[in-house]
């Protein structure tokens, strides 16, 4: 067993369980910055196709995608590892605050930490959005990745589709539409121009 790649998945995955405040659409960006810039792990596309998976199955998405990543890098020790380091924090946390929380939730100072973190989360998923939108336009193109991206915001905000059909059905489309291979021109012969 390699000990210092399983370190590395502990860090990456309690460094962004920690940091992740408000649950796990927060900590998406940050398991991003661990696994595709930090360590390497994944692509972006390997991860856009992971957090596509994670989010269309039911639970808590932060611990399906550190499993799954987990697994993928360290085996079936890495899958254990990663999620124990993902649970820790939250764990830790709720056993050391929810007391202190609990006696000072009225308070205004509490009150203002709350609504303070929710911008900055707003930002860490948009700027991750932006990027996801770039790496579609090498795959799809601009023109399909703003037809599909305004169908999906039209059915889950005004029609009230799960996101997970929504996904579904994408990935469905996505398998469909495969690039088809090129069929090879026929080499003139020689002499002709």
């Amino acid at each position: 067993m390699d000990w210092r790649k399983q370190r590395n998945i502990f860090i990456a995955f309690f460094r962004s369980g920690m940091l992740g405040y408000g649950g796990g659409p927060s900590t998406i960006p940050l398991v991003h910055k661990e696994v595709v810039h930090t360590f390497k792990w994944l692509t972006d596309e390997e991860f856009g196709d992971v957090l596509a998976l994670g989010n269309a199955l039911p639970g808590p998405i932060n611990t399906k995608m550190s499993g799954y990543i987990g697994y993928k890098v360290g085996g079936w020790v890495g899958l254990i590892n990663a999620i124990i380091a993902t649970i820790m924090p939250t764990v830790l946390l709720m056993i050391g605050l929810i007391g202190l929380l609990s006696q000072f939730r009225d308070s205004r100072i509490v009150a203002g930490m709350t609504e303070a973190v929710a911008p900055v989360v707003g930002v860490m998923l948009a700027t991750l959005t932006y990027g996801f939108l770039k790496q579609s336009k090498g795959g799809i193109g601009w023109g399909w990745m703003i037809v599909l991206t305004l169908i999906s915001l039209l059915l889950y905000q005004f029609v009230g589709v799960h996101p997970a059909i929504i996904i579904a059905v994408l990935l469905v489309y996505a398998l469909l539409k495969r690039d088809k291979p090129k069929e090879e021109v026929p080499n003139q012969r020689e002499g002709e121009s």
